[in-house]
């Protein structure tokens, strides 16, 4: 949802396309099928699709320094055709020529120049400075919607409108004056007939300019602009302007004298605006993560997709229940369906930060570890059940609940263990556990909740039996413990973390029975075993998912898609699917292999 005009609606008006991360997803309307392009080897900072549909591109970030790739996709195989090479650091956006004979790429603020490319021998035919020195640097590009040698650049301080010489291989740019107006520019729309075109600025007023002599023609509003900025712009054939603005207002504009007609309000900073079905609805991406489907008659926004905007630190599945998970990131907790894909509820807490969360057994209650404390919500309503305040000193960290719904088990970020007595409407402190002396980053409650073992970033594991409030056995590792997980049968434990080996060991006497290279690079964050114990699964950041066989200490499946680092990971009861969460706020939802 952070890229500029990232969401964009095919051509064919069946499918709508967006980043994530590293990926570039298709997505069927009216369906679940997603299709990924994958190919990148950083995030995708633009993206655009040509006007016959046969064709997408995506420019990425990449080091200061060295170069970014462009990638053209043939948009019907989902097939990589070719990789474009001649920026520095970042690409900042694209567009294809009416007739898809050209791509036209704008270099970020290390390169600040703009190439055209020949979409056919996938060739660079110029490259040259986007912007006059005085000015600041181009970010948008816009071709003609009539001639494949016309094109627009803006950026701060500079509109230029450029025509390019195909045969001695150079474009040649002319100023667009806009007189006293200083402006930033941080959307371009170009007219059907190719005799206009408007700007949307920083300063919540859209420019009109002439595109033949590139005079401005009007502006406004005049008195009463956008306070947030104009961030995304949409011509309708009708010569009316939809304009979305950073404070999430979208607004249906007169073209002659820039007066609202209608206006709704979505959720985060309008970044994308895109048309679809003849010109009939239009879509709204937000920097919240959230697509809206938008009736240009009825002007009534429906959310068609929703996910987290900040990194998801957590995931649970209800006992029994293959349906439904919940998942936490930031300052919120969002319970999802999972054949269907689909955000049921989402509880939010303000200026509170959730990191770990828990579904009791009798599936009434979600509890949750937030750096001020602990709560309870209902998992129907999402009501507010208790609070505690201030339950560790260096906020919560990690949290389980007994499988008897009796007792919550949490972790501090001081290291301590402390065991809560549930309670109607609230929990009261039973015992305080010291032997971590750093942040507790994970806790497994054996089945007879006799027993329970915690891992902390100090490079331990520690097993507590829960009844006598004793410590039972201590492991120590050479770096971060991030995870463990007991086997169903309750004799042996698996753990990993930043030393990046997965290791087997006796409940009864802490010795190890044998160790695995569990990453090739980077820790291993999350884990989790199936019911009967023959296999279980890992993420870290190496981004990959990978499923083991138990008895074998062998990866079996690895499952390529995420852009950042695995958090945690989760496979659902009845081995439907694996679910992962990752740092840059993706849920993926994987077929478990062999299932149905």
């Amino acid at each position: 949802g952070h890229v500029r005009s990232g969401l964009t609606c095919h051509p064919d008006e069946q499918h709508i396309l967006y980043p994530l991360g590293w990926t570039v997803v298709v997505k069927e309307l009216g369906s679940l099928k997603q299709a990924f392009l994958r190919g990148h080897t950083d995030n995708v900072s633009c993206l655009c699709v040509s006007r016959d549909g046969l064709y997408v591109a995506s420019g990425q970030v990449t080091a200061m320094g060295c170069k970014a790739d462009i990638i053209l996709w043939d948009f019907r195989q989902k097939e990589l055709l070719g990789r474009l090479s001649v920026h520095k650091g970042r690409i900042e956006a694209l567009a294809f020529s009416p007739s898809s004979l050209y791509l036209v790429s704008l270099g970020g603020q290390d390169d600040g120049r703009v190439a055209v490319w020949h979409v056919g021998t996938r060739e660079a035919l110029c490259l040259t400075p986007a912007s006059p020195r005085r000015a600041g640097n181009a970010t948008v590009v816009v071709c003609s919607s009539c001639r494949d040698e016309v094109f627009v650049t803006a950026g701060n301080g500079t509109i230029r409108a450029w025509e390019l010489d195909p045969i001695n291989r150079k474009i040649h740019p002319t100023e667009c004056r806009s007189g006293q107006l200083k402006r930033v520019i941080t959307c371009v729309k170009m007219a059907d007939d190719d005799s206009y075109f408007y700007v949307g600025t920083t300063s919540g007023d859209i420019l009109k300019v002439n595109t033949n002599n590139g005079v401005m023609a009007s502006y406004g509003p005049q008195k009463n602009s956008f306070a947030s900025g104009v961030t995304a712009l949409l011509l309708l054939t009708s010569g009316d302007l939809i304009v979305g603005t950073g404070g999430g207002m979208v607004a249906l504009l007169k073209a002659s004298n820039y007066k609202v007609i209608k206006k709704i309000d979505v959720q985060g900073a309008v970044t994308s605006l895109a048309c679809g079905r003849q010109g009939h609805q239009f879509f709204i991406g937000t920097d919240e993560c959230q697509i809206y489907h938008v009736n240009l008659v009825e002007f009534k926004e429906e959310m068609i997709i929703a996910c987290h905007n900040e990194a998801v630190q957590d995931i649970v599945f209800p006992l029994g229940i293959s349906d439904l998970f919940a998942t936490c990131s930031k300052n919120n907790i969002r319970v999802w369906h999972t054949p269907e894909r689909k955000e049921l509820l989402r509880i939010v807490i303000p200026h509170s930060i959730c990191h770990s969360i828990d579904i009791l057994s009798d599936g009434n209650s979600i509890i949750s570890a937030w750096d001020d404390g602990i709560r309870a919500f209902t998992a129907r309503s999402g009501q507010l059940i208790y609070v505690v305040h201030h339950a560790h000193r260096l906020g919560v960290t990690a949290i389980a609940a007994t499988h008897d719904c009796k007792r919550i088990i949490s972790g501090g970020g001081e290291g301590q263990v402390r065991v809560w007595k549930i309670r109607e409407k609230t929990c009261e402190l039973g015992e305080i556990l010291k032997v971590h002396s750093a942040a507790v980053s994970c806790i497994k409650i054996k089945k007879n909740d006799k027993e329970c073992v915690t891992a902390s970033l100090d490079g331990t594991f520690v097993i507590w039996d829960i009844m006598y409030f004793v410590r039972r056995q201590l492991i120590r590792v050479t770096r971060s413990a991030k995870c463990v997980c007991y086997h169903p049968e309750g004799y042996q434990i698996i753990t990993s973390g930043a030393d990046r080996k997965i290791v087997y060991w006796e409940v009864y006497d802490a010795s190890a029975i044998r160790d695995v290279q569990g990453s090739a690079s980077g820790s291993v964050n999350g884990m989790d075993i199936t019911s009967d114990g023959t296999c279980f699964v890992t993420g870290g950041e190496d981004h990959l998912v990978k499923l083991w066989n138990y008895v074998e200490a062998a990866v079996t499946h690895v499952g390529v898609g995420h852009s950042g680092t695995i958090n945690r990971i989760k496979i659902c009861p009845g081995n439907k699917y694996i679910v992962s969460v990752s740092e840059d706020g993706a849920i993926l939802i994987w077929k478990y292999p062999g299932s149905p």
